[in-house]
């Protein structure tokens, strides 16, 4: 048409690209790699976008773009491996990746991080950094060698299998070593502490497993450790040696309600008469095949053996644990101590007599000093804000000073770091405040997100707390739970169960009494290793696993292998643990109430870790018997109740049996 200027419109094709193109470019690079088209849904089979993950992944974005602090609650089901792994696997920092157990730093490092690193940052380098203990020493391998007509017979045929494994390993990493067994006792001899390890001056520096595996570490984009490798290494930062973990511009802490506690252990001091024995021997091992000219040294050394032996008979017989305070206080604790202490003078003064004429003495010095100065401060038992205690193997007595509260030095050190610091976990809030894990770890200015799990547990889950069972302290307690297990496994014939403990001896007497009453396969913790008890019960699947606290969470069990979990009673943490008295303590000197302060948090997110076993999937469905009153007759036990999934709830077993022998059989 004469005199018009109309531009004729783009074809419909044109125009939904258009649009598509300018809302990718809106989106975060982050929160595109979750959509429908996105890189995960092209990466993951089956992967479908999920609100809460999106919400996470978009939190952890900008906590490193302000390298602020992130506290995440994410139930389970929310997929947040993926909601913190695309975002630091995106942007252009370095980070540090800790779980809580080495086990799932393995599974991240093996499983989940690959696929998605190869998509997403190929150029990206990742490192597996774990502690030295991990690590072949070959000094120590070497030395172990050279006194090896002093080991029993079985420790030196383990020496032979540890050396021609040495000839095949290439990074060290004792985990890859399946000839021995984890806990082979050769171990020690062949492995490094802080302690013993030589450092620079070592001969085997040059080809050192651990030095090569920092380096990697140092050079990568991604570095995954675990824990108490980090706390360990922050501890020994404090003091000028440390930094294994390289510095970072962000740190995400996966299964971060363990901090607390493992943050304590590492910012308090322990010493164990295995550390004394281990440095007694290693002098000896010296005089031996160094310095045979030194007899002083074999002398002190087998005097500090002798006192050791005698110090683990000044305790109560069978293994516990205890409040120090009060038992340092006996006149027979005191003057062995008093004792020890002498011979690790006299040994450290021969040590010091010789400094100079072998680098292992000189070392061996060091140690004695440091250990020394320890063992002595571990004596001055009046002084307040620490947790005195001491435990007990069957040959080993270890002393420990724990700080009440790590919330300053942690705080600063988090506020000082210039780092983006991100906490998750499928628990960590009680009711719906995080103050409890916030204010343990001087977190304060923090921002926390809660982020509720996708499943449809009103359907797929019911929660029963039986009528008519005796209380949780009541002797009568053991035999009602070994029936009520029974009718359990009847109902839930094509199912697995797992029967969780807060106590070693109800979990002993609960198994004797079921072995003779079950037919299906039944599994006790401590008769093998977690993980092959857990192959052995996913591959029954009607198996009956009966655990403690190391079942109650890191364990992911789907699918009709697991469709019942019960549990012997509230968790709360024994009244006779020592750092649990101090804490008490504590909280009554400053007037605030100990049991809502301290005791029933942790039992709540003990109890959302223990229920947390039973729906793992979007298809499972499944029972959780809980068989304690308390939950429904104490006040209390609204707020345990708020913290745990919107399960239907019964209190008639009956009921809850039904619901589990309708749940179809598995092809």
């Amino acid at each position: 048409m004469a005199g018009t200027d109309k531009t004729p419109s783009p074809p419909d094709f044109v125009v939904h690209w258009h649009h598509h193109f300018l809302k990718l470019k809106l989106m975060s690079k982050v929160t595109a790699q979750f959509q429908k088209d996105g890189v995960l849904a092209q990466t993951l089979p089956g992967f479908q976008p999920r609100d809460a993950q999106i919400a996470m992944a978009q939190a952890v974005e900008r906590a490193m773009l302000k390298r602020s602090q992130l506290v995440v609650e994410a139930e389970t089901g929310t997929g947040k491996t993926f909601a913190y792994l695309v975002p630091t696997l995106v942007q252009q920092k370095k980070v540090i990746i800790s779980t809580g157990t080495k086990a799932l730093q393995e599974q991240l490092y093996h499983r989940d991080l690959p696929a998605l690193r190869d998509a997403l940052a190929p150029q990206k380098q990742v490192a597996l950094l774990k502690g030295r203990a991990n690590y072949l020493c070959l000094h120590r391998m070497n030395q172990a060698f050279n006194q090896a007509g002093e080991l029993a017979r079985d420790l030196q045929q383990q020496l032979v299998e540890v050396r021609q494994w040495a000839q095949r390993t290439t990074d060290g990493d004792i985990g890859t070593m399946n000839v021995l067994p984890e806990d082979a006792a050769i171990i020690p001899f062949v492995t490094s502490t802080v302690d013993n390890c030589l450092g620079r001056d070592c001969p085997d520096y040059d080809a050192c497993y651990l030095v090569k595996a920092r380096q990697r570490a140092l050079d990568a984009d991604m570095v995954v450790v675990n824990h108490h490798l980090f706390f360990a290494d922050m501890a020994l930062r404090n003091v000028g040696f440390g930094e294994l973990i390289p510095q970072a511009d962000a740190i995400v802490f996966d299964e971060a309600h363990q901090l607390p506690d493992i943050a304590s252990q590492y910012f308090g001091e322990s010493v164990s008469s295995r550390q004394l024995q281990e440095l007694a021997h290693e002098i000896k091992l010296i005089y031996l095949t160094e310095l045979k000219d030194l007899r002083q040294l074999e002398i002190a050394a087998s005097k500090l053996l002798v006192s050791l032996q005698d110090w683990r008979l000044v305790f109560p017989r069978d293994p516990m644990r205890g409040n120090w305070r009060p038992m340092a206080q006996r006149e027979e604790v005191a003057q062995m101590a008093a004792l020890i202490a002498q011979q690790l003078e006299f040994l450290r003064d021969v040590c010091k007599a010789a400094l100079g004429r072998h680098q292992d003495l000189d070392q061996a010095y060091t140690r004695c000093q440091q250990l020394l100065a320890k063992w002595k401060q571990l004596q001055e038992v009046n002084r307040t804000g620490y947790s005195f205690w001491f435990e007990t193997t069957t040959r080993q007595a270890t002393l420990h000073q724990t700080p009440l509260s790590v919330a300053e030095k942690f705080g600063d050190y988090v506020r000082d770091s210039g780092m983006a610091w991100v906490f998750t976990s499928a628990t960590l809030a009680v009711g719906e405040s995080f103050h409890h894990f916030t204010d343990q770890l001087g977190l304060y200015e923090a921002t926390t997100l809660c982020l509720a799990s996708p499943f449809n547990f009103a359907e797929q889950a019911m929660l029963c707390v039986p009528r008519y069972l005796p209380q949780p302290h009541e002797a009568e307690m053991t035999q009602a739970l070994v029936d009520l297990v029974e009718d359990v496994v009847t109902h839930n014939r094509h199912g697995g169960t797992f029967v969780l403990f807060t106590s070693h001896r109800m979990l002993q007497q609960v198994a004797t009494l079921l072995a003779e009453r079950i037919e299906q396969p039944l599994f006790v913790q401590g008769t093998s290793s977690k993980r092959d008890l857990l192959e052995e019960f996913t591959a029954a699947g009607n198996g009956v696993l009966l655990g403690t606290s190391s079942f109650w969470e890191g364990v992911d069990v789907r699918g009709a292998a697991l469709r019942c979990v019960v549990i012997d009673k509230l968790p709360f943490a024994s009244p006779d643990e020592p750092l649990l008295q101090a804490r008490v303590e504590d909280c009554r000197l400053r007037g605030v109430d100990p049991f809502a302060q301290v005791q029933l948090p942790q039992a709540i997110i003990a109890l959302k870790q223990g229920a947390g076993r039973l729906i793992r999937d979007a298809s499972d469905q499944g029972v959780l018997i809980v068989c304690d009153h308390r939950l429904v007759t104490k006040p209390y036990g609204g707020v345990f109740l708020s913290s745990l999934p919107a399960m239907q709830r019964t209190r008639d077993l009956t009921v809850a049996l039904q619901f589990l022998a309708q749940l179809e059989k598995p092809e």
